[in-house]
């Protein structure tokens, strides 16, 4: 029933009441996953064009490979979507088994490819190539969280041993495979979702503290004995490319930002991807968005992000079920980490770390595991015993009317078999 009255506390209430239905989740997940992988695949077609024609491509190939891709995705995240949590379960030793297979394969001479200095892909024939390491993010994700509700079955999560061991030597494993390659920008956003899931299985603060201490101690090791990574660092809010146009890709991010005004200059009208700003459709898609579509089109992506953390995180903290709560509370910190460091290294805040946005960038090999993601998250919302008997009452109206007719004719045939005394 409506409250009594309007205006401002009348608005609110109807908004309250919206927001705690029980299908908010399920429809915030679809609904902004859909949208930003839509206008990720715009944005590409748009930034991309230019890149393209210079490597003598046509102007829309890495738009094909993005869309080819994305169906692929969308074809995971249905297959995702449909799948009980015990199947989820089931995969998550077989897909930690595969993926730390294949991130050694990286490292064998002759097998791993180098793509921008790191070390981290494997080719697939032709102009197709896989990151494994974005399928460890996954991977780690479900073994964590089956890993974390089974102890948390035996009463086991209240000794730091039974924390740590084995969760934090495997997530080791993986990052130093993906360290030997060199990109510490996937190492950052497996390090958040390690950390995500030891602060939901109710980890110590002197505990959570001292695995943070040790993981800052390495990342500023690393930093230092980088000089790359170093001149990453000292780019943070420059407003001048620097000696040897080491800052070049932090400037250009923010003179494309600048440029785009409140409505951006129009659908492929940017003028830094003509050469001026490195990765246009990958890493600093989201600075030709802004150049194009200015700040409504950048709010509108920040909008869209912010929606499907917050149905994320409603779908971990309603569940009961603990592999549910790790595995969604996992692939929240996992996409709103990813899309913080990618933006705000376009927008000058943090270092350039090489990293997609998570469904917008170009980039198969990160939106299929991503888009696989969503597809559990979505699986995870239906499964809210509100939302299945929401589910249920909301069937097509076709079903319901051949179901009835259904019935009809069965009540029809057993009045007629009836003798006539009876009728």
């Amino acid at each position: 029933r409506p409250p009594r009255g309007g205006g401002v506390r009348g608005f609110y209430e109807n908004a309250r009441r919206t927001w705690d239905r029980p299908l908010t989740a399920y429809y915030l997940i679809l609904g902004s996953a859909s949208l930003i992988t839509v206008l990720g695949l715009v944005m590409v077609y748009s930034a991309s064009m230019i890149k393209a024609l210079e490597l003598s491509l046509p102007a829309s190939y890495f738009f094909r490979k993005q869309l080819l891709a994305a169906l692929i995705g969308g074809g995971l995240l249905l297959v995702a979507s449909r799948m009980p949590a015990k199947l989820h379960r089931a995969l998550a030793y077989p897909l930690l088994a595969g993926t730390v297979f294949l991130m050694a394969l990286v490292q064998v001479p002759g097998i791993g490819q180098s793509v921008n200095g790191n070390q981290n892909w494997l080719s697939l024939g032709g102009p197709f190539q896989l990151q494994p390491s974005e399928f460890g993010k996954l991977a780690l994700i479900l073994w964590g969280a089956d890993l974390l509700s089974r102890k948390q079955d035996k009463n086991l999560l209240t000794q730091w041993k039974h924390l740590l061991v084995p969760l934090v030597p495997v997530a080791f494993m993986l990052l130093g495979l993906i360290m030997l390659g060199g990109d510490m920008g996937t190492a950052i956003i497996l390090t958040a979702i390690l950390f995500g899931l030891l602060w939901l299985a109710g980890a110590p603060t002197r505990l959570f503290g001292a695995v943070l201490a040790v993981a800052l101690a390495v990342g500023a090791m690393l930093i230092k004995t980088s000089p790359n990574r170093m001149g990453r660092l000292g780019c943070i809010g420059a407003s001048e490319s620097g000696p040897a146009d080491q800052c070049w890709q932090a400037v250009h991010g923010i003179y494309a930002l600048a440029s785009g005004g409140w409505f951006g200059s129009g659908l492929g009208a940017s003028v830094e991807k003509w050469g001026q700003l490195p990765e246009p459709h990958t890493d600093f898609i989201f600075a030709i968005t802004g150049e194009e579509l200015g700040l409504a089109g950048t709010l509108s992506v920040l909008a869209l992000f912010a929606a499907l953390g917050y149905a994320g995180i409603r779908v971990a903290g309603r569940t009961e079920d603990p592999f549910v709560r790790y595995a969604a509370g996992g692939v929240t910190t996992w996409i709103t980490a990813q899309a913080v460091v990618n933006i705000g290294a376009v927008l000058g805040l943090l270092p350039i770390a090489g990293v997609p946005l998570p469904l917008f960038s170009y980039g198969g090999s990160a939106l299929l595991p991503t888009m696989f993601a969503v597809g559990l998250l979505i699986a995870f919302a239906r499964e809210d015993p509100a939302a299945k008997a929401a589910l249920a009452m909301r069937q097509p109206v076709f079903g319901r009317k051949k179901r009835a007719g259904a019935r009809w004719k069965t009540m029809r045939r057993r009045v007629k078999k009836r003798p006539s005394g009876e009728r």
